[in-house]
């Protein structure tokens, strides 16, 4: 990536020589640009929120920002990509979005994300660090900064304007106001859930910002909850992608002996399905993990798992994550254990499970979704 402080070598994370998707865009490239070309002074305190695979802090490493991520696979690409060009240990503080922001902050710079809640969160948690001389600058793809976008940041840190299109990106100028009255932080966001969705009927649902469906309970895991697997007695149980971990929670409901463990690489979410296990008094052992899929969980350690896998990866469409998650399975299931799958239709990720495990079972399907089970032998 060429920059205004030089071209620093970067690459996601997991590195797949395969994966042409690069670690910045566009947006990106405008951002530094414009703190070069304007000048912004970055003497003082500076955070980076939303920092996709770490491209921002590593242009910026020599003025000691902070970053914040919900994402634990952009934080390991952070950490690789700082020590790929020799960025000295600790000269960038890698936050979490469930860690508590730096007191002050001098420059706020935001890669907007997807998800317009944790957008709205994060700019809430951060409001109070903010002061009337704070630099405040967003960035993103022009198909991701909408109207609702701007109105949230007016809403909550003060005056929003935007900058002309470069490459199909933007950036967002904003200017603190202290005087602003600020709306209280709806997250994270209790509701109760139907009375048809198995164990889990009439329960507690804890979602934090960005969480899937954070509002609601989406159709894919309502049909899920329908068709889960019955009549097991104990064994080790994963929620895989747990997301708010409704699915874990409900296997744990169903069968006080099942060992749980729950699995994302959003911050969020395993903060979700922590707090949703726990709202509901569940019985049983439970583990919590953000990681990368099965990464560090032994061969041939568990029973069951469960898995309902992204296909997106920020904009771009790609089942890398859900082959990722189809070969930890099969490597972490004992033999005759099972990997139960909800998916699209029209995603074909029964081809993907004859190919690893030799066999695919359909165990429900309607118009819109399909359950696949493949048995590890």
């Amino acid at each position: 990536m060429t920059t205004p402080w030089g071209e620093p070598v970067l690459s996601r994370f997991p590195e797949d020589p395969r994966d042409r998707l690069r670690a910045w865009d566009a947006s990106d490239e405008y951002l530094l640009r414009h703190l070069a070309e304007r000048p912004v002074p970055l003497s003082g305190t500076v955070v980076v929120v939303g920092d996709r695979w770490g491209a921002l802090v590593t242009a910026l490493a020599a003025h000691r920002p902070a970053q914040i991520t919900d994402s634990w696979l952009g934080q390991e690409a952070t950490r690789a990509n700082l020590a790929r060009n020799g960025v000295e240990p600790g000269a960038v503080r890698l936050l979490t979005t469930q860690d508590a922001p730096p007191e002050r902050i001098d420059v706020l710079l935001v890669r907007v994300p997807k998800s317009l809640a944790l957008l709205e969160d994060q700019l809430l948690r951060l409001a109070p660090s903010v002061h009337a001389d704070t630099v405040v600058v967003g960035t993103g793809m022009v198909k991701e900064i909408h109207t609702s976008t701007l109105k949230l940041f007016e809403r909550i840190l003060g005056p929003t304007r935007t900058s002309l299109a470069e490459k199909k990106a933007r950036l967002i100028f904003c200017t603190p106001d202290p005087s602003l009255v600020r709306p209280p932080n709806p997250w994270p966001y209790r509701y109760t859930l139907p009375g048809d969705v198995g164990p889990v009927s009439g329960r507690t649902v804890v979602n934090h910002a960005g969480v899937f469906c954070a509002d609601r309970l989406d159709i894919g895991t309502r049909f899920f909850l329908r068709h889960l697997p019955a009549g097991r007695d104990g064994g080790r149980v994963v929620d895989l992608g747990c997301g708010n971990g409704l699915v874990g929670t409900a296997v744990a409901l169903a069968d006080a002996k099942a060992e749980v463990l729950f699995v994302d690489e959003s911050f969020q979410a395993v903060a979700s399905a922590q707090d949703t296990y726990r709202a509901n008094d569940v019985s049983g052992h439970a583990e919590f993990r953000v990681g990368d899929g099965l990464t560090g969980v032994p061969s041939g350690s568990v029973d069951l798992v469960l898995n309902n896998p992204p296909f997106h990866s920020h904009q771009a469409t790609t089942d890398a994550t859900a082959w990722r998650m189809f070969t930890g399975a099969r490597r972490t299931l004992r033999p005759g254990g099972e990997l139960w799958v909800v998916g699209n239709r029209h995603l074909g990720y029964h081809v993907k499970l004859r190919r690893l495990f030799g066999n695919s079972e359909v165990v429900a399907s309607d118009p819109k979704f399909v359950i696949l089970k493949a048995v590890r032998r």
